[in-house]
């Protein structure tokens, strides 16, 4: 069932981003794996898929390093999920993207923590596009303030924007959410705040509405339910 599931979500991709004029290659799946078993994820890795979403750095503290000691790959994980600053340690230690930078203060003590490991981590500041309270995440007038306060960071690159829009029923209601991230992305690049270490990366699209997010620009999906079908909350 992987295997079938992760072949339909890869031919789903490539059909969005041909409607968009956009190669596929430009767009890359994070299987969103918080609770899901370190043994799926091994299957997942063995039929070729390498980049995974967690969203709990506990959880990620047991099984990153018992699945990159199993995978005959190179496996890259995201972090997705809300990041304490008393977590940040451990997950500079654990990811090579961090996409829900949503604070300067944020930024500064990854900085610090790489700093210290001596490594250089990739990160997405997210933005809460919606302004919904109960979410994480920068508003988009306060993201330019956000970026300017990284910019001496030497260890922390900050390299694109993340987004969750607001619930949408029908996936065409988040279209307009997720052309607004592209907008503000181009902006801010047109300022010198985004672009300067690689291609700019746009974090947005989930299970739900991940086409509808290619088809405005997304280069980063987050699939899990569509991948690994639906999980114990």
């Amino acid at each position: 069932m992987l295997l079938e599931n992760l072949k339909e979500i890869k031919h789903r991709i490539a059909r969005a981003a041909s409607r968009a004029s956009r190669s596929p290659a430009d767009i890359k799946l994070v299987a969103v794996s918080k609770r899901i078993p370190a043994e799926r994820i091994l299957t997942a890795i063995d039929i070729g898929h390498s980049v995974f979403g967690e969203n709990y750095v506990q959880e990620a503290v047991e099984k990153i390093p018992y699945i990159q000691n199993l995978a005959r790959r190179k496996v890259v994980f995201h972090f997705i999920g809300k990041l304490q600053s008393n977590k940040t340690k451990k997950a500079a230690e654990l990811f090579d993207v961090i996409e829900t930078v949503d604070s300067i203060k944020l930024g500064l003590a990854l900085e610090k923590q790489c700093a210290a490991l001596n490594k250089s981590l990739e990160a997405f500041v997210q933005v809460n596009i919606g302004a919904e309270k109960q979410k994480s995440g920068v508003r988009s007038e306060d993201c330019e303030k956000v970026l300017r306060g990284l910019t001496q960071c030497q260890f922390l690159r900050v390299t694109g924007l993340m987004t969750m829009p607001p619930y949408c029923a029908d996936p065409e209601n988040a279209r307009p959410f997720f052309k607004h991230l592209r907008q503000l992305s181009e902006a801010l690049t047109a300022k010198g705040l985004l672009g300067q270490h690689a291609p700019v990366e746009l974090s947005m699209g989930m299970s739900g509405d991940f086409e509808v997010a290619i088809e405005e620009g997304a280069t980063v999906v987050r699939i899990g339910t569509a991948l690994f079908g639906a999980r114990a909350h």
